[in-house]
């Protein structure tokens, strides 16, 4: 069904590490032209998310980039989606929490990451065309 998380949900899951530079991490994002990385930590198998906001409220705090690490900028308390969810429901979620992105897990895996733009560009797609514009005739 289109309008279920799976169907809106970018495949191009980018996962890093708690020690990645924000530097890095920014390199990465834009090679692969995503707004998210997951965050693995192997040592608590536990995931997190950092966004481009993230990394840009760093630099507006006048941080290094080259020094600042994954780890101290990622959201950890996340709220995670699963493929068959709806997208009304992922929107409510992403309102509720105040955020752009969300982890799609599929039996502890990520398997995407859905953004607002995501579900944007679904809804847009789904929407009915406008009827064409009729011709005026001078008289």
């Amino acid at each position: 069904m289109p309008g279920h998380v799976q169907h809106a949900m970018s495949t191009v899951v980018l996962t890093i590490g708690p020690a990645h530079t924000l530097r890095q991490a920014a390199r990465l994002m834009s090679a692969r032209r995503v707004g998210a990385a997951v965050v693995l930590d192997p040592d608590t198998s536990g995931l997190g998310i950092l966004t481009e906001r993230d990394i840009l409220d760093s630099l507006g705090a006048g941080q290094d980039p080259d020094r600042e690490r994954a780890h101290d900028h990622t959201t950890n308390d996340v709220v995670f989606a699963t493929p068959d969810w709806t997208l009304e429901a992922a929107a409510e979620a992403m309102t509720r929490g105040g955020f752009r992105h969300l982890i799609v897990l599929d039996e502890r895996e990520a398997v995407g990451v859905l953004s607002v733009r995501d579900i944007v560009r679904t809804w847009s797609d789904q929407r009915v065309p406008a009827p064409e514009p009729t011709e005026e005739v001078a008289v």
